[in-house]
């Protein structure tokens, strides 16, 4: 059950924390990963360690915001793959409210977090139409419910799951099914960097207070969310489209 044999996917951010992980699980169950990524050596070392493993991997240097970049290394991939499977999981946050958050700022959220959703669907689904595919976008939660100093992470967040039902209803006559995961906190070094930035000196209380912030008193882990991109991706979830997954520990309906 679940494999993904002769199967392609292509993973924004796949060079660390969550993209890493749903990178290792597809290469482990029989996909071949080609990981669209800024940070080089990461990626790098995540498609050393697939390979080391048995697996097949590479990696394309993308900036996911310019479309012409993101085209370019597709069409080259489907030149001699067929692409089944994309994963948009590159993104960046940001800590504002409405008043503080900077026009700059704002518009790298935008540009990166949802334009580079876009180029990919955009570049992606022309290929994917051939032979059908899955297709998994990565949310959040605070696209569900709102989370202090979040107003551009969470916007942009919420534009992800409206391009998810939009493009699973545009697609499904290609057998195109598109889904997107919602986490809540899940340990990553972006996470650790985070808390050592913002909070200097008070790492260890800091981190103990945001994984009680879910119900389930810790926070995710990366492969549990790639255990769950795994299933939308398999053949086992072919009855699947059009659904936003939290995968929270809780935080979403457990909260009061």
């Amino acid at each position: 059950m679940f494999r993904l044999d002769n199967k392609t996917a292509i993973i924004t951010g796949g060079g660390s924390g969550i993209g890493k992980a749903i990178a290792t699980v597809f290469a482990k169950q029989g996909a071949t990963i080609h990981i669209l990524d800024m940070d080089e050596q990461g990626a790098k070392n995540v498609v050393t360690e697939i390979i080391s493993e048995g697996g097949k991997a590479s990696f394309h240097k993308c900036d996911v915001s310019k479309q012409a970049e993101v085209k370019q290394i597709v069409d080259d991939i489907a030149a001699n793959a067929t692409i089944d499977i994309l994963i948009n999981n590159a993104g960046i946050a940001h800590v504002g409210t409405a008043e503080t958050t900077a026009e700059a700022d704002f518009d790298k959220l935008i540009n990166v977090n949802v334009k580079g959703v876009y180029n990919c669907l955009h570049s992606v689904i022309p290929h994917m139409k051939q032979k059908g595919g899955s297709i998994v976008n990565m949310a959040s939660i605070a696209s569900l419910v709102g989370i202090p100093d979040r107003f551009a992470y969470s916007m942009t967040k919420g534009a992800v799951v409206g391009m998810t039902l939009s493009a699973a209803k545009d697609y499904l006559k290609y057998n195109i099914r598109c889904n997107c995961i919602s986490p809540a906190r899940v340990h990553t070094p972006f996470v650790d960097g985070f808390i050592s930035k913002n909070y200097p000196g008070k790492e260890e209380e800091m981190f103990e207070k945001l994984s009680k912030t879910q119900p389930i008193g810790r926070m995710g882990r990366p492969e549990e969310i790639g255990y769950l991109a795994l299933y939308l991706c398999s053949n086992e979830a072919s009855f699947i489209t059009g659904c936003d997954y939290p995968i929270d520990g809780g935080f979403v309906k457990l909260n009061n």
